[in-house]
């Protein structure tokens, strides 16, 4: 049967679609032909949650609504036929009244950029309506059935770069049934320590959501078309989509010839294209998810056999049901650890469309790393396969072996066995799992993963312990695909387990476990397999002790890491004195954000005749481009043109970016002078058919005649390759080196400190819309933070002055510098190629190109000799400091002062340095959240430690940071530390000290007839809340003409978007002082304003007595008073600077078997002066602080060999996530008081508090040592174990490879001999 259309509800409303391409995604079709923007594209791979929605299904059978998040980026079109979709515009808006999580998100801070808002929303309002339909105990009134256990998963997989996670918890916790709403964070609903915090003043939650997600329209329909589903033949769609109904009519298909001449993809949910992205389009679609024996579930008396389409979070469901269902007291150990790992595998919302079937595919066809597939392998499952007529049953071991499937071969089902302990026999079985990856609530890949299943006994009548049955299965450490340790599991099986019999066994697994050649960490992926199963066997063994796995924060036990629950304590200090300004009030258009109404650049409406750009870049460094040319494929087809250097007008510059160093060309034309660098642009009709026909590229290099590429700063230096750092930007030296060094008891000479780069992850990507206007002009909206340079640089580029370009924004969704000087390229390619085809042309990058292509923090590289007496005090210091600047100066002339600066928080004695900027052949490297700052202050506490270690002292001693409080928790840290052999915790406190440099902005305030008033800025609201703060500013100089101020103004401003011909001279928005800056040109122009108004206030005065502000402003019309003025704000010398000033603890705990780092507590206190706005600054320092763990522990930015970034994907580059921001997390904004030379007494807040975040890394540090200190013997002969180098960042790899990698080797042979000599 011919399907002619697909049918589904989306918020409501009906759709019926008939001409989309197959290979359409559910998220392109809401973004590009409905009305909705708010569900963003973030990632396009399922690993960020930006594009998260609620899809409902219906069964007419049962009368049954199922809901659940899915990833719409992956969500094929077709495969939501007769499903409801529920976008956050269908929870509230501002025509029908915001939705309570809207409005929460808004009350709890919970939204800065707003980018990642609406997917937040969506998952905590599906969690929710899960919730409220469970058997949980009913909630009283205002509350769901949601626990807080449960409230702090709901956005599990969410990724937010901007707030830190904490507030986004609160909301979550706001609806939870068994929450102490006193433990909630800031909000506007109370104050802190208000003992009438209740329900009641939250926004009032319905149970069960509150929304209808499925239509009684589209169930109708789907009753009366149960003869049409139910048809026996063939549904296939007129553009290639094929839904065959049972595993004949499948066969049927392949058989049929229709696909002989035709790239076809078999699907279910089509998660796979988050890991293995689609190369090429596909024409043709089998979609076997409506095959019912492939959703089956079978309940049998040996085990349970599941459905190869059944989804991975069904499956764990059917597992826990089992479990609860079995007679046994504790259920099946084997279903319920299964399940248990399960949960940690992707997100919520990838399981709940990912089919387990399909995830044993891909670990079946490709080296993916499935923990899926170990897991089940470890519990002895089989598979049934259909292979054309014939129906086979293997073993899953036998399965993963065979060459990779092809569409012949048919995955039908799983089948995992019962085990059960016999009491007869005094048999029991035992069952585990185990899986080391970066983040320990999924959305992960693992470096190794295992499960060990066995039966164990006590042997004859002794209380000794042998194993039986045994199934240890190893995956993702580099193989092919999970393996079962054959050789260990014979040596184990009946023997009496020892000490020495397990050392054996490990020695056995050692030789097993052997990564592929390229693997990444071999030999810590063995080490964890040991550990793995280290951790399975002390349990049986007399006299060995394992890893603690308890739950309170005694001295004897440790945390598991993912069942510790959150806390907080945010302390703000509001200020009075100039109402509105100095209240925490909710961040402006929060509720817009959280709702899909605010737009950002791709929200935009596409013009009439729009095209899509995509950048065609090179792979190679340093090489001559000779030719390009298109592979022959689908996606090939789709190209319209490809716009390069040769389009650019006579009298335009091939330029891409610049600053006042000098400037980056926007092509690599002849010569490409790195990887990453932008060859040319694809054009096609839609952005996803730009994206793959811009990888059908083939193009060739020439390196004739070119030095090799210059891609390490050791390499610069060696060819002498730097950029000039302007003299008055080159910092100066302090004292005499020399005389300090003469006057040093102990000296530390020419020691190494490393810090990686680090990738911006703004969760908007780089994005620009070129729209060519009359009079040879051009209109781009840019998501960029300097749009006033972006206007420059796309007039010099198109040869036309400048007042033929305006740029336009709004709003940022995320920057932190990434969208200043790195933004222009987008738009100046886009309106390159506008210019060229006399068309619109949007650029929105996906994911990967923007990894590549955009840059990052400065990588850099010091060298430190430093003198210093007994007693810690220093004498010294000199650096020698390497900077990769990559291939253009761009701002990094900036950089050798900032770093400077943060050296400086502490007395050197005498101080010098050399430092070189690097020109490399790599992306150019920009300004990025506290630049400069970041590396420096974490040198200076690199060298603190280092001094501390020589000296045997605490570090804090050193740095003169020690208090009762601190000596307290690192006391206790100590016993803890006496106390377990596997873990270990460390603990560390350091100052900040932070300069910022206020820059001029100008602002014009405008009063229209009717009393509303309008604001421009030239500061960008990138989400660090100075569109909030102007709002507050202009309400407070405005109500000046009234004694007690006038705070009805507040909801009277409106802040209007940037726009380079309407406002000029607006400058940068970076450094943290953009909203001071902003508000300060909004004071003097408010000022104007109100000396214009005073006498015709007091004339009204007179006559009438009281007067509103709307008498006030309508008088001053009739009077013809100016009612609007601009001011432009210029810092004098005394506040053209100042200091920022802080300290951050943090503690942290190792585990030394796989160097996973759970952050138990980070304590911030942050001078703010007088905070113009205390909850948007505390904000601003939470998620600042963050994204500074991310710095330091967890963000790897890796290259190639040719200085191509292969951490290119959420799936490489791991950003925090709510499961790995610190369990308990203080943070207090102090008041410092008034201050003359400052913005109404203020201080900046959005970057100085990113350096605090080196207290983690410091404390990771400290908890290493313990572990070194522990196992001495095992860390090499002839060094303390206190002197490493612990470069940044210090993710869990690195943290196992300095505790140890043969540290249970070692352990073992000690008790081994140990038990020899007894």
């Amino acid at each position: 049967m011919k399907v002619e259309k697909v049918v589904f509800a989306l918020n409501g409303r009906r759709y019926e679609v008939v001409d989309a391409d197959p290979s359409t995604t559910l998220l392109e079709f809401i973004r590009t032909r409905t009305p909705f923007k708010g569900t963003k594209l973030g990632c396009g791979e399922g690993g960020c949650g930006a594009c998260v929605v609620l899809i409902a299904k219906y069964n007419p059978t049962k009368d049954q609504v199922t809901e659940f998040s899915a990833s719409s980026c992956l969500t094929l079109l077709y495969n939501i036929n007769f499903c409801s979709v529920i976008t956050t515009e269908g929870l509230g808006s501002t025509q029908d009244g915001f939705h309570a999580i809207q409005k929460r998100m808004s009350g709890f801070h919970a939204s800065q950029c707003g980018f990642c808002t609406p997917g937040m929303c969506m998952s905590i309002f599906t969690s929710l309506v899960n919730a409220d339909k469970s058997k949980n105990l009913e909630p009283q009134n205002g509350f769901s059935k949601l626990s807080v256990s449960e409230a702090e998963r709901a956005f599990s997989g969410n990724l937010c770069r901007c707030t830190g996670y904490r507030p986004i918890v609160d909301v979550c916790k706001s609806f939870a049934s068994d929450v102490d709403l006193e433990d909630l964070g800031l909000n506007i609903f109370w104050k802190k320590g208000d003992k009438s915090a209740d329900v009641s003043k939250l926004p009032s939650y319905t149970l069960g959501g509150g929304v209808c997600t499925f239509p009684d329209f589209l169930k109708s329909e789907m009753k009366s078309s149960l003869d049409y589903l139910n048809d026996s033949n063939v549904a296939v769609s007129r553009e290639g989509w094929y839904h065959p109904k049972s595993i004949e009519q499948y066969y049927y298909l392949l058989n049929s010839g229709i696909f002989s001449d035709c790239s076809v993809k078999v699907v279910v949910g089509n998660t796979s294209a988050g890991v293995y992205k689609d190369q090429d389009l596909y024409n043709k679609y089998i979609d076997i998810g409506g095959i019912p024996e492939l959703s089956a579930i079978s309940r049998k008396d040996g085990g349970i056999e599941i459905g190869a389409a059944t989804p991975i979070s069904r499956t764990i469901e059917v597992l826990k049901q089992d479990n609860d269902s079995m007679s046994c007291p504790n259920g099946s150990v084997v279903f319920r650890k299964l399940a248990e790992h399960m949960s940690k595998v992707a997100t919520p919302f990838v399981r709940n469309t990912a089919s387990l079937g399909g995830n044993i595919i891909l670990a079946q066809k490709y080296p993916f790393a499935s923990d899926i597939a170990t897991i089940l392998l470890g519990a002895a499952s089989t598979v049934c396969l259909q292979v054309t007529s014939e129906r086979l049953e293997v073993t899953l071991e036998e399965f993963l072996e065979q060459p990779p499937l092809d569409p012949s071969t048919l995955l039908l089902s799983i089948f995992i066995p019962h085990w059960f302990s016999d009491s007869q026999k005094e048999t029991n079985v035992i069952f585990e799992t185990y899986r080391a990856a970066p983040r320990p609530l999924g959305n992960a890949v693992s470096y190794i993963n295992s499960a060990f299943l066995g039966n164990v006994s006590l042997h004859g009548s002794s209380s000794d312990l042998v194993l039986s049955n045994l199934h240890l299965a190893f995956g993702a450490y580099g193989t092919e695909h999970a393996i079962r340790a054959t050789k260990v599991e014979e040596y184990l099986t009946g023997k009496l387990l020892t000490p020495s019999v397990v050392l054996q066994a490990v020695r056995l697994l050692r030789g097993t476990i052997v990564p592929k050649e390229g693997t990444s960490h071999p030999e810590y992926r063995v080490s964890v397999a040991v550990g793995f199963l280290f951790s399975f066997l002390y349990p049986l063994v007399k006299g060995m002790t394992g890893p603690e796995k308890t739950l309170s924060i005694g001295c004897s036990s440790s945390v598991e890491e993912a069942s510790l629950p959150l806390s907080s304590r945010r302390e703000t200090v509001p200020s009075d004195e100039y109402k509105p300004v100095g209240e925490p009030i909710k961040k402006y258009g929060v509720e817009l954000q959280a709702s899909g109404e605010a737009v950002y650049v791709d929200d935009i409406p596409a013009p009439k005749d729009c095209l899509y750009g995509e950048f065609i870049y090179s792979t190679q460094a340093l090489a001559y481009v000779k030719g390009m040319k298109f592979k022959p494929s689908l996606a090939s087809e789709k190209i319209i043109t490809v716009v390069s250097a040769n389009d650019i007008p006579s009298g335009g510059q091939n330029i891409g970016s610049t600053f006042m160093f000098g400037d980056e060309p926007l092509f690599g034309a002849p010569i490409a002078e790195f990887a990453g660098q932008a060859l040319g642009v694809v054009i096609a009709e839609t952005q996803r058919y730009a994206d793959l026909a811009a990888k059908q590229v083939v193009i060739e290099y020439a390196t004739e005649d070119l030095k090799p590429p210059i891609l390490t700063v050791e390499q610069a230096v060696q060819n002498n390759s730097y950029f000039k750092v302007p003299p008055e930007r080159y910092p100066k030296q302090v004292g005499d080196f020399s005389k300090g060094m003469a006057e040093a008891d102990h000296k530390i000479l020419s020691t190494e400190v490393k810090l990686a780069s680090q990738y911006y992850f703004y969760m908007e990507t780089q994005t620009a819309l070129a729209v060519p206007d009359e009079d040879n002009t051009m209109v781009v909206y840019s998501s960029s933070q300097y749009p006033e340079l972006a206007q420059s640089v796309i007039a010099k580029c198109l040869g036309i002055p400048f007042s033929n370009v305006r740029v336009i924004t709004r709003r940022v969704g995320g920057g932190f510098g990434g969208k200043a000087f790195r933004s222009y390229n987008v738009a100046t390619a886009a309106a390159l190629c506008a210019n060229k085809l006399r068309r619109p042309v949007r650029m929105y990058l996906n994911r990967s190109t923007d990894m590549i292509m955009v840059g990052g923090r400065h990588p850099v590289k010091a060298y430190y000799s430093v003198g210093f007496k007994s007693d810690g005090k220093i004498t010294a210091l000199h650096l020698d400091v390497l900077i990769n600047a990559g291939i253009s100066p761009d701002a990094s002339p900036i950089i050798p002062d900032t770093i400077i600066s943060g050296l400086k928080k502490y007395n050197w004695g005498a101080l010098s340095f050399d430092i070189k900027l690097c020109k490399t052949n790599n992306t150019s490297k920009s300004v990025m959240r506290a630049p400069g700052d970041t590396q420096g202050s974490f040198i200076a506490d690199a060298i603190i430690e280092h001094v501390a270690s020589v000296l045997s002292l605490d570090a804090n001693t050193v740095r003169l940071l020690m208090t009762s409080s601190y000596l307290h928790r690192a006391e206790s840290i100590k016993q803890f530390n006496s106390c377990n052999n596997w873990r270990k915790r460390g603990i560390s406190c350091v100052p900040l000290i932070f300069k910022v440099a206020p820059r001029p902005a100008p602002g014009r305030v405008s009063v229209l007839n009717d009393g509303s008033i309008i604001v421009e800025v030239g500061g960008i609201e990138i989400g660090q809340g100075l569109w909030t703060k102007v709002q507050q500013m202009t309400a407070f100089a405005l109500g000046q003409l009234w004694p007690d101020g006038c705070e009805c103004l507040l909801d009277r401003v409106r802040v209007l978007q940037a726009d380079t011909l309407n406002l000029i001279q607006g400058g940068l928005t970076a450094g943290s002082t953009a909203s001071e800056s902003s508000c300060a040109a909004t004071l003097q122009a408010c000022n104007m304003l109100t000396d214009r108004l005073k006498p015709v206030m007091d004339k009204l005065k007179q006559q009438s007595g009281a007067v509103s502000w709307d008498s006030l402003i309508s008088q001053a019309s009739q009077d013809n008073i100016n009612l609007s003025s601009t001011a432009y704000w210029v810092p004098g010398q005394e506040s053209s600077s100042y200091l920022n000033y802080g300290a951050g603890i943090s503690e942290v705990e190792i585990d030394l078997l796989t160097g996973a780092i759970t952050l138990l507590r980070s304590d911030l206190v942050y001078d703010c002066g007088k905070s113009l706005n205390p909850a948007v600054d505390l904000g601003q320092i939470e998620g600042s602080f963050i994204q500074g763990i991310g710095f330091f522990i967890y963000e790897e930015h890796e290259t190639n060999s040719d200085g191509l970034v292969v951490s290119d994907s959420t799936w490489d580059y791991k950003i925090p996530s709510v499961d790995t921001i610190p369990k308990q997390f203080n943070a207090e904004v102090l008041n410092t008081g008034y201050h003359k030379n400052r913005v109404l007494s203020s201080k900046a807040s959005g970057e100085p508090a990113l350096v605090l975040a080196s207290s983690v890394h410091c404390a990771v540090r400290e908890a290493i040592c313990a572990a070194r200190k522990e196992f001495a013997h095992s860390t090499g002969s002839g060094s303390s174990p206190l002197t490493f180098q612990l470069d940044v960042p210090a993710p869990m790899t690195v943290v196992k490879e300095l505790c140890g990698l043969d540290i249970v080797d070692k352990y073992l042979e000690n008790l081994s001999t140990h038990q020899f000599q007894c």
